[in-house]
């Protein structure tokens, strides 16, 4: 994680000041994050992540930049008691084997019945590349959960 100033501006009584954040994960995934901190607050302006990140992941977002953000200000954060420990996994987890096949065979039909394109809807699914997501749905037909792409003769 990196946290740099983005700009400040001074009043009266205090300032404001904004900071680019930028979270970079081993397996490519990637989350920028525009912060703003006044009177002691985080508050996020505006996020941009690849791949999109899930609600939850969203949701928790500010806990994860809260440290490294008041770091960079000079705030101490004031530590919580009682909080659940939180996963830090820049995707949703996607359950391996049977389970995640048969799930990736529900996105893809699902896909299909609405129009819209099913390898799409499994990569927004699962936060998986193009690439990782065709294996994916290729598991799925082999385990029999899609019809075969090829008619066989």
């Amino acid at each position: 994680m990196s946290v740099w100033p983005a700009w400040e501006v001074q009043e009266a009584d205090g300032a404001t000041a904004w900071f680019h954040v930028r979270l970079a994960f081993t397996d490519g995934a990637r989350v920028d994050v525009l912060a703003v901190v006044c009177d002691g607050c985080a508050s996020l302006e505006d996020v941009r992540a690849q791949p999109a990140l899930s609600l939850d992941d969203l949701a928790v977002l500010a806990d994860w930049i809260e440290g490294p953000l008041f770091e960079a200000c000079g705030i101490e954060p004031e530590p919580e008691e009682g909080e659940p420990a939180v996963s830090r996994r820049a995707r949703p987890a996607w359950p391996r084997g049977v389970e995640g096949r048969w799930l990736i065979a529900q996105e893809y039909r699902a896909a299909q019945e609405e129009g819209v394109d099913p390898v799409l809807a499994v990569m927004c699914a699962t936060g998986r590349s193009r690439r990782k997501s065709l294996r994916m749905i290729a598991q799925a037909r082999d385990a029999g959960y899609l019809t075969p792409r090829h008619a066989r003769r």
